[in-house]
């Protein structure tokens, strides 16, 4: 006999292990939070923005095809920043104790699409150091772009600013205690169905039925003693003494 679950049932056991499922919730939010507060170092952010132009003379217009060449220009750019050669100045010139590879992991250079603007995010443990890496990486960019491809045609139009109680970007405790509370109550649910699984206890006529594979003919009521009593005293006829 194939065996159906009702939503009736799905319901009953929920309701039966909804100790264990808010149980498992809050245990979930309680771990989230104090690996989040107490165990992850926080992590500083700091953007600078440089401007690629063409190089020019004093009132020249652009075109459209010098914007659509500098657009072009801007996905070199962006590996050169991230290259060695620029790397390795701005750990020179900072007397950084890491490696241009161990550099590039913290550095993250984008931009908007078709924008000349590219933005240079640096993230690091401690925040001003995470803007003086934006700064610097950004100087050195402007003054080796003209030595690497003989163009002078990079501004920086936005430096990074140290923050007076700047916030960390990540861990995002909040954030990390919400995805625990969801992990959480989908465990406690899984769990409460795989208990009411391993439950093979007879609870009622129905578990009968599914385990004999026979039809229910009838059921018998409870019957309290003391009414047991009464019965049989109504149905015996008292003996007559001689």
């Amino acid at each position: 006999m194939e065996e159906t679950i009702s939503l009736q049932d799905l319901y009953k056991t929920l309701r039966k292990r909804i100790g264990l499922i808010i149980s498992m919730m809050v245990l979930a939010v309680i771990i989230a939070g104090v690996i989040s507060y107490f165990f992850l170092t926080p992590i500083y952010q700091a953007s600078t923005q440089i401007l690629v132009n063409q190089q020019k003379i004093e009132q020249q217009q652009f075109n459209s095809q010098d914007i659509q060449t500098n657009l072009q220009l801007i996905n070199t750019y962006n590996v050169i920043i991230k290259s060695p050669a620029i790397l390795s100045k701005v750990i020179e010139n900072l007397d950084l104790d890491t490696t241009p590879a161990a550099l590039t992991n913290k550095i993250t250079v984008s931009n908007a699409q078709n924008s000349q603007v590219v933005n240079i995010s640096v993230q690091d443990p401690e925040s001003y150091k995470a803007v003086d890496i934006a700064n610097t990486t950004a100087h050195v960019f402007q003054e080796e772009i003209q030595k690497l491809m003989k163009v002078d045609n990079v501004n920086i139009l936005s430096p990074a600013v140290q923050m007076e109680n700047p916030s960390p970007v990540k861990p995002d405790p909040v954030l990390n205690m919400a995805i625990a509370a969801v992990v959480g109550l989908m465990l406690g649910v899984g769990i409460a169905f795989l208990l009411e699984h391993l439950d093979t206890t007879i609870k009622n006529e129905q578990d009968i039925e599914d385990i004999l594979q026979l039809p229910i003919l009838g059921l018998i009521s409870p019957i309290q003693e003391n009414k047991n009593v009464d019965i049989v005293t109504k149905i015996m006829p008292r003996r007559k003494r001689v």
